[in-house]
């Protein structure tokens, strides 16, 4: 387990100028001091970011109009909470340079009222695994599964089944993509062989010879129809609001996908472990053998299984990956971070936005960005 945070200290305005010289980003809110360091560095335009906001006072950006998520993002912010200012408390560090009260001032209405998190009193033990506890915050769980930490998750108390619960991002494409391109290979062959035919079991005049020339056609219909899935999947099923009588939804939304927004940056609980993901993907295994000929709903499901690597790898990499400002990854990771600490009902798409787009649930830009 994680140990718990330091307690709060005191910062001299030369001591927070020599972490920003270190390449550090604290922020301010009045003499409250955040270290962002670490979630700058994972989020789109991080490096802009740190040479913008380092040193700043961000109350105005958190408070004032059109930001729409203040109360979130506080939340949020007091994550990072590592001590206060010494010294004037209308005095401000920017950039590395101190800026006395004559030179800024800070309104009184913006300070924040909010407390430092305390590990202690939070609503779950966090020293015992959190399955078990989070069925009991009743209606406190929706807020607090979206109020994120950046540490990492116990979920169950035996060694061996948390270590199924885990696993590393390298394990997707070593596991999945030998069986997705031996399943090309075979039925590829199979289609090959000329008698394979769709629609015979409901007529056999009108039934559509299937040679292997279709077999790109099923294969790419096989990673469209994932797409769907995906987006599908993580809006209706991910992001259900379990009932608040509820105890086992709860848990099962928890374990799903609760826990993966309460730690985003858990990189261990980033990608599907194999064992709940062979499950799932037997299942959709199963059910296409049973609706097509054997070939056509191997091809379709072999495109599928490609498609869902793709977007485990591509989630993965928008957590922790830093694509060029203007790249495909950087506009999806962008959509991805705004799912995460403000739209939690809207941004679905991971691989693509093309759903989102589709069924009206993309997030617009907003006009005046602020920090969030």
């Amino acid at each position: 387990m994680a140990p718990a945070p330091p307690p709060a200290a005191s910062f001299s305005p030369a001591e927070v100028q020599r972490r920003l010289a270190a390449g550090a980003c604290w922020v301010r809110c009045g003499v409250r001091l955040y270290d962002l360091t670490g979630f700058v560095r994972h989020h789109p335009g991080g490096e802009q970011l740190l040479r913008a906001r380092a040193g700043q006072d961000v109350s105005a950006d958190l408070d004032g109009p059109p930001h729409r998520h203040s109360d979130n993002a506080r939340r949020w912010l007091e994550q990072y909470y590592v001590g206060d200012l010494q010294g004037d408390p209308q005095g401000s560090v920017e950039n590395g340079a101190v800026t006395s009260a004559s030179t800024q001032k800070t309104d009184p209405a913006m300070e924040p009222k909010l407390k430092a998190v305390d590990w202690d009193k939070d609503l779950v033990d966090w020293q015992k695994p959190l399955l078990w506890q989070v069925g009991h915050l009743g209606e406190k769980y929706d807020e607090w599964v979206h109020q994120p930490v950046t540490r990492p998750i116990r979920l169950f108390h035996s060694d061996l089944v948390e270590a199924l619960s885990k696993t590393v991002w390298y394990s997707v494409p070593i596991i999945w993509v030998p069986l997705m391109l031996y399943l090309s290979w075979s039925y590829y062959r199979t289609l090959a062989q000329g008698n394979v035919r769709l629609f015979t079991s409901f007529t056999t005049e009108y039934s559509v010879a299937m040679p292997e020339s279709t077999f790109p056609g099923l294969f790419m219909l096989g990673l469209l129809l994932w797409s769907l899935v995906e987006y599908l999947i993580h809006r209706f099923l991910f992001h259900m609001k379990p009932p608040n009588d509820s105890y086992y939804l709860i848990m099962l939304h928890f374990i799903m996908h609760g826990q993966h927004h309460k730690a985003p940056f858990d990189e261990s609980r980033l990608v599907f472990p194999p064992v709940p993901a062979s499950l799932v993907i037997a299942f959709f295994y199963v059910f296409l053998r049973l609706i097509l000929p054997e070939a056509v709903g191997g091809t379709v499901f072999a495109g599928g299984l490609l498609g869902y690597v793709i977007y485990d790898m591509i989630h993965y990499y928008l957590h922790f990956g830093s694509p060029h400002k203007g790249s495909y990854l950087y506009n999806l990771k962008a959509h991805h971070v705004k799912h995460h600490f403000a739209h939690q009902q809207s941004g679905f798409g991971i691989s693509t936005k093309f759903w989102d787009h589709f069924f009206h649930t993309l997030i617009l830009e907003e006009p005046h960005p602020k920090i969030q």
